[in-house]
């Protein structure tokens, strides 16, 4: 796998727990470089289109509102297997099965707080991005 980009994003617990400093040192330490970086708080109009491919789920609301809850950090990470590499980083979202090593596995206290999100495939990428640093 040649050098891309993928789309992470650091979710509210993240960023209250002061956790952005250990977070970003895992991403830099694998050889990646951030190439865009943006702070903001989420609108509902964003969340709706940023999770469409969940709004039929029974825990939409919940996630909803978690990522209501707080800044979020949005980042363009750059390297060498970025999409599929972070997804190994950040390990699965139900914590009892991420690894110690994983941004997961070592900070994230429970599967709905799951610290970090990262794009699933290229064209997740783009569209992520888009939504994240255009609207």
């Amino acid at each position: 796998m040649g050098k891309e980009r993928t789309f992470v994003m650091l979710k509210p617990d993240c960023i209250k727990r002061g956790l952005v400093g250990e977070v970003i040192s895992k991403i830099e330490r694998k050889g990646w470089r951030i190439v865009d970086a943006k702070m903001r708080v989420l609108e509902p109009a964003f969340l709706y289109t940023f999770y469409e491919h969940i709004k039929d789920q029974p825990y939409f609301l919940k996630v909803f509102n978690y990522m209501l809850s707080g800044t979020v950090l949005g980042m363009v990470v750059e390297g060498e297997d970025a999409v599929m590499g972070m997804r190994r980083l950040i390990g699965p979202t139900i914590i009892e099965e991420a690894l110690p090593g994983t941004i997961r596995g070592d900070f994230a206290m429970s599967s709905a707080n799951s610290l970090i999100h990262a794009s699933k495939t290229d064209d997740n990428v783009k569209d992520e991005c888009n939504i994240f640093f255009k609207s």
